[in-house]
């Protein structure tokens, strides 16, 4: 997730503009593999994430990545008070609100149920946003086979936790919510500013949240040192990678790619945390990937330079 993603900066790094210094040596590296680099990065991070939850549980961990994040993109972008009026201000403070209550659902998740299976039920809100309002025809298969593969992933042989569903389930909606209000914060500021300030104020926003689940434990070094690795792996990488893949590669490609993401979280839950996958659930895993792929190579393509 993924800083938000649970996923995911993905539609974000589509709407909020390029950011500074972008390109260079990167220009070089073909569009694909930037976006596989981005995707198995921020799924590190999410993995790397879960060894924090027994020390300051998953509201201190999420804590630790939006303010370590926070830094990075400031120093990034570089934010301009002057240029934050009233009406700007309101809707970085309600986009830092969705990323706030996307990665507390998210990491709640993952600390109950494994990373691949929270990843795949999360997909459920960006294809919601890609077939609403659609009239082909064909964008019922793609849900119908999201919904067989929540079935698979939530049903049938084997335990899982149900809170766990939930929460990736609310995580995947407020993914969709995500998507939707970054356009909106990509027409209001002109460059990624936006998504800075609106981390910066998502981090303000949790900090209750992650006091009291992380208390001084949030000090300690080993979680200061994971949190920043975190908030580099989940935010400043990816965001970086997808920018620049973003301007050589329409949207619709872009978003095909990215269905492959559940099957590299469920890598990173095998390699990291040693989380297995049923046969069911790597079914149902593959469902979801078929409806986000079908649905994105289906949607009409939207110019690069958006």
């Amino acid at each position: 997730m993924a800083i938000a993603r649970g996923g995911t900066e993905t539609e974000t790094t589509v709407a909020v503009g390029p950011a500074p210094g972008a390109g260079g040596a990167l220009a070089r590296v073909p569009s694909p593999a930037l976006v596989m680099v981005a995707i198995t990065s921020v799924q590190l991070g999410g993995a790397l994430s879960v060894h924090l939850f027994g020390s300051v549980g998953p509201g201190g961990a999420v804590l630790l990545r939006l303010a370590f994040a926070s830094l990075v993109l400031i120093v990034v972008s570089r934010p301009r008070p002057g240029d934050l009026d009233r009406r700007r201000l309101a809707l970085a403070a309600l986009f830092g609100a969705v990323l706030a209550g996307m990665n507390l659902c998210f990491y709640s998740s993952i600390d109950r149920i494994p990373l691949g299976v929270a990843v795949s039920l999360e997909f459920i809100g960006p294809l919601a946003v890609a077939v609403i309002g659609s009239r082909r025809r064909v964008d019922l298969v793609w849900v119908g086979l999201a919904l067989a593969g929540i079935l698979a992933l939530t049903r049938g042989g084997g335990s899982i936790d149900g809170l766990g569903i939930a929460f990736a389930l609310v995580a995947g909606a407020l993914w969709g919510c995500y998507i939707v209000v970054s356009a909106r914060v990509g027409r209001a500021f002109e460059t990624g500013a936006g998504l800075s300030v609106a981390i910066c104020l998502g981090a303000a926003m949790v900090l209750p949240v992650g006091l009291a689940s992380g208390g001084t434990q949030l000090l300690a070094p080993r979680a200061l040192a994971i949190g920043a690795a975190v908030g580099v792996l989940s935010s400043a990488i990816p965001y970086s990678l997808e920018l620049e893949a973003l301007r050589r590669i329409r949207p619709a490609v872009f978003g095909v790619l990215m269905s492959l993401e559940p099957a590299v979280a469920a890598l990173m839950g095998l390699i990291v945390l040693g989380q297995g996958l049923s046969a069911r659930a790597a079914a149902g895993m593959v469902l979801v990937m078929a409806a986000s792929g079908g649905a994105s190579r289906r949607a009409s393509g939207t110019p690069p330079e958006v």
